[in-house]
């Protein structure tokens, strides 16, 4: 049985206070020297599994996106054997993990996260966060630490909030939940864009379950490092087991498996269908029906009626698109302006994204660094080839890869509500306008909510209380997030729980008990303090 005796009060649930890394300030300066430790290091990143640090000599390399001739170590891939490996070592773990107090759970967590918050680990997995994956000193302290942070400490709140939901009793008997964790493993599969979503990992092992862990290739290092801190923290051997390397082949290992009981994932729509797909094929096959939970793609909307400010929805255009090169899973990626508006807001648009540096994410000035990997430029470099032969480009456009992966921020202007370009998922700093009458309002809110299969974020702006309320009502399955003149970017844990539906995932809203419920497999237990001696009811006597 789960025990509560001893349930202490916990402290408020963030959100972490982001620091400011002004000139001269202590922080810019141990961030400096934590990217010299990282740059220097030169990592050999091994598989972790039941604690064993798991070499296979298949290596790529670790690079920084932003100068991809610098390498920051290299990372050993696991096949098949060792994708068993950690199954078995996640298995052996689960004996006992799943049995201890959630005290004892807990405790690793929490302190990692005050380690994290105000130690060193700070600053060394903000440097990784940067360098690996190209991200300024604001967004990687953002992801890295505060989001971190917070996730870890809403999990325990979240799991004590979820054991105080108990049964009623009558006199002669207890009735309890026992909220158990899943039999088996969850396979867990995390993102390139966020080092905070350790907390696919992170997350269901707070709750007793045991975990295999596959990170994005591209983000090898932030995954390595997350788990050195946890271990740091106490976190024992075995309850997280990680492997790197292919989806594909570790993917056909963990799915295929009898003992597989969650899928915990955040990627693209296509691999997500690809494991739902799997799964299903291999229903009959499990020990359990495995829980699938899924946060994928995005066409994320801004929607600006007639009576929008001008001012902050240029702002929210730009930081909502540009930031992180466009590679937030909320990203906007699609602008729908009114035409008495437009004039002027292009006009914004151009000033503000020329304004803005593209480079270095370790320079203090830079806005914009490089987006992931050689394959996502030649994708991006490809589709912006397309749009400046059609005449799309309203600023922006170019793309370079001699040092680094950049991509220009742009914006694009189509004529076609139902252009690739404003309809297929770019993960690129690049906002497509579609400009519309002001008549056509109506007709402009079906077009936001028929013309992509997604339904992550979105946001309207405008000054008109009816016209919000109108785009509230009809928008309301096309984002699990919906801002109402803000830009649809940068949902805080606790604040703004995330998700979406339709293609987006299954909107299971991370950080929240609702996410974890799904890693819980309740039993009811009834204790009868009267025991019955007789099977005669009353009615059955003559």
């Amino acid at each position: 049985m789960t025990a509560l005796t001893g349930r202490t009060a916990l402290f408020p649930i963030g959100p972490t206070a982001f620091r400011g890394y002004a000139a001269g300030s202590p922080e810019r300066a141990s961030t400096a020297a934590a990217l010299q430790e990282i740059r220097t290091a030169g990592y050999d990143i091994a598989n972790l599994i039941g604690g064993h640090e798991v070499r296979t000599g298949r290596q790529s390399p670790v690079v920084t996106p932003h100068e991809h001739a610098c390498r920051l170590g290299q990372v050993h891939q696991a096949g098949e054997a060792e994708t068993l490996r950690a199954i078995e070592a996640a298995t052996a773990a689960s004996a006992w993990w799943g049995r201890l107090s959630w005290e004892e759970r807990a405790a690793p967590f929490l302190r990692a996260a005050d380690m994290l918050e105000h130690g060193h680990w700070r600053d060394r997995l903000n440097a990784a966060t940067m360098l690996e994956l190209s991200k300024t000193t604001y967004q990687a302290d953002v992801d890295a630490a505060c989001e971190t942070v917070d996730f870890i400490r809403a999990n325990v709140k979240n799991m004590l909030d979820m054991y105080d939901v108990q049964p009623g009793s009558l006199p002669g008997m207890w009735n309890q939940a026992d909220y158990r964790p899943l039999e088996g493993f969850v396979f867990a599969v995390t993102p390139f864009n966020f080092t905070c979503m350790n907390n696919l990992a992170f997350g269901p092992a707070v709750l007793g379950n045991t975990v295999v862990w596959k990170p994005a290739e591209s983000a090898s290092l932030v995954a390595h490092l997350s788990m050195r801190l946890l271990r740091e923290a106490g976190l024992p051997d075995g309850v997280i087991n990680v492997v790197y390397g292919d989806g594909p082949e570790i993917g056909a290992v963990a799915l295929g498996h009898r003992d597989l009981a969650a899928v915990h994932f955040t990627g693209s729509t296509t691999t997500f269908q690809h494991i739902w797909r799997t799964v299903g094929a291999n229903v009959a096959s499990y020990r359990n029906y495995p829980r699938l939970i899924g946060e994928t793609g995005g066409k994320d909307f801004i929607l600006a009626h007639p009576s929008a400010d001008l001012d902050s929805l240029a702002v929210a255009c730009v930081r909502g698109t540009y930031e992180y090169q466009g590679q937030k899973c909320s990203a906007a990626s699609r602008l729908y302006a009114p035409r008495s508006l437009w004039p002027a807001l292009k006009e914004r648009l151009i000033e503000l994204t020329k304004s803005m540096v593209v480079g270095d994410p370790t320079e203090p000035e830079t806005f914009v660094g490089a987006v992931i990997n050689a394959r996502q430029h030649a994708k991006h470099a490809e589709a912006l080839a397309r749009a400046r032969a059609d005449g799309l480009v309203v600023v922006g456009g170019g793309t370079d890869d001699s040092k680094g992966w950049f991509v220009d921020p742009t914006v694009l202007e189509v004529h076609d509500p139902l252009s690739p370009f404003i309809t297929q998922e770019l993960f690129a700093p690049v906002l497509t306008t579609y400009v519309y009458d002001d008549s056509d309002w109506e007709h402009v809110l079906r077009l936001v909510d028929e013309s992509t299969p997604y339904g992550l974020t979105g946001a309207v702006f405008a000054s008109d209380p009816a016209a919000v309320q109108q785009a509230e009502d009809a928008l309301r399955y096309t984002a699990g997030n919906f801002y109402v003149n803000d830009k649809p970017t940068g949902s805080v844990v606790g604040q703004q729980p995330f998700g979406g539906a339709r293609a987006s995932g299954t909107n299971d809203k991370a950080g929240t008990v609702w996410n974890l419920i799904r890693f819980a497999s309740p039993r009811a237990v009834k204790r009868n303090h009267l025991p019955v001696r007789d099977y005669r009811y009353p009615h059955l006597e003559p």
